[in-house]
């Protein structure tokens, strides 16, 4: 037996129960339908004159039915006679390579058969300009060279920094069209700056390119569209403001306010672009965003697919598996550290060999005295939080929330022969 198992052998894992958290679940039950509508209106697709080549910038993030959305305003641009062309928008996601990036959306179901328009991806970028402060400001050479651009993303509040604008159409323009170059250069000050910087790139940028309208999305509790608006470029700024605070009243998030041991199953940048939402763990990975639960120690467990081996975020849970580990590529996680110059979610964090002694080394070292006593919360990941699993010893305070249903009675977590959750 190794030191590690005889250190955890006598560590209880505390019994659960599955409980359902009560959100308001309000969707668009048509979204294509309703983006159809917001490109009709006055200062959309009307904006866009025959023969003029479109850029349609499109990001990584796991945006509910980025696809069908992406191939509404595609097919929209091309009733008014315009030439669409997507552009991924994603910083430096995708390790930072033009394939890689292309496929990011290949993943996200934008590909050039679905869409019916061609991808074109490179890391090359033109500089445009200079922030006062000296910062350079970039875009996507493929964008640099259309007659008009269309950036469609999801309004949310952003899991480093806080601001009247944080993560939507115009940190989309700044970061996400500046390429990695862009991004690095956005994020070269510093978090402390990020909430005066992104909105003066992207103004600088929509000032001087044919930024013509933003498809902003906002998305409920349970990761469904709820909100779809069409943004004229001279509009963006104020509405994006007022969707930042609809994002936020429908934020989900995890009903109780203290948490001994926080275990986490999948972690991607599919699911926040630190791997897990900081606004749902409360773990932030600068000191210029607050919120959420007082977690004690966090344990994730594995990389959802998509995230083909990025593991950015893993830095800032306790513990790990090696089985995470196993599927990470270094290059690829750090290249988010290099460009946004905050590197402990790069790090990865202590290792043990299976889930079951990851869990036990967070119970151990989650600072109580009774071991049984543990407030363990399991979460499939930070998108998913209508059904979680809660200990025991959170069972009593569940049942006085007004917005918690108990869906079992308590069991154990099973594990199989590997020491993994089945």
């Amino acid at each position: 037996m190794s030191i590690l198992n005889k250190l955890l052998e006598d560590i209880p894992v505390p019994q659960v129960v599955r409980i359902r958290q009560k959100f308001d679940g309000t969707k668009l039950e048509n979204p294509a339908e309703e983006l159809k509508r917001e490109l009709a209106k006055p200062g959309a697709v009307d904006t866009i004159k025959p023969g003029m080549k479109v850029a349609v910038a499109v990001g990584s993030r796991g945006v509910a039915n980025i696809d069908t959305l992406t191939k509404t305003t595609i097919d929209a641009i091309k009733e008014v006679g315009g030439e669409p062309f997507i552009v991924p928008c994603m910083g430096s996601h995708g390790g930072a390579t033009a394939e890689g990036q292309r496929d990011v959306l290949h993943h996200l179901g934008v590909t050039e058969e679905a869409m019916g328009a061609p991808i074109r991806s490179t890391m090359e970028v033109v500089k445009i300009d200079e922030l006062p402060n000296g910062l350079p400001v970039y875009v996507d050479k493929y964008a640099s060279e259309a007659d008009a651009i269309v950036v469609i993303n999801r309004v949310k509040p952003h899991t480093a920094f806080r601001g009247r604008i944080e993560s939507g159409i115009m940190k989309m323009i700044s970061i996400g069209l500046g390429k990695q170059k862009g991004a690095e250069a956005c994020h070269q000050l510093g978090f402390k700056y990020m909430a005066e910087n992104v909105p003066a790139m992207a103004r600088i940028m929509m000032g001087k390119l044919p930024i013509v309208f933003g498809v902003a999305v906002v998305e409920n509790a349970f990761d469904e569209t709820c909100i779809v608006e069409v943004l004229p470029a001279a509009d963006i700024e104020e509405r994006e403001m007022v969707l930042l605070e609809a994002a936020k009243a429908r934020l989900p998030k995890i009903l109780f306010d203290q948490i001994d041991v926080l275990v986490i199953d999948y972690i991607g940048k599919n699911i926040s672009g630190d791997g897990m939402d900081p606004n749902i763990t409360g773990r932030y990975p600068t000191p210029y965003a607050h919120g959420g639960p007082d977690v004690s120690k966090m344990v994730v467990l594995d990389l959802t697919h998509e995230t083909n081996g990025n593991a950015n975020g893993v830095g800032t849970a306790d513990f790990t598996t090696q089985r995470l580990v196993d599927k990470t590529d270094l290059p690829a996680t750090y290249a988010n550290g290099l460009t946004s110059t905050v590197c402990a979610p790069t790090k990865i964090a202590t290792t043990l060999a299976n889930d079951e002694l990851a869990i036990k080394a967070a119970v151990k070292t989650c600072n109580i005295l009774d071991y049984t006593k543990c407030r363990l919360v399991r979460i499939q990941d930070t998108l998913h939080l209508g059904e979680i699993e809660i200990s025991v010893n959170l069972l009593e305070e569940a049942k006085l929330h007004p917005d918690i249903e108990i869906l079992t009675e308590p069991y154990d977590l099973q594990f199989n022969a590997e020491g993994n959750l089945r």
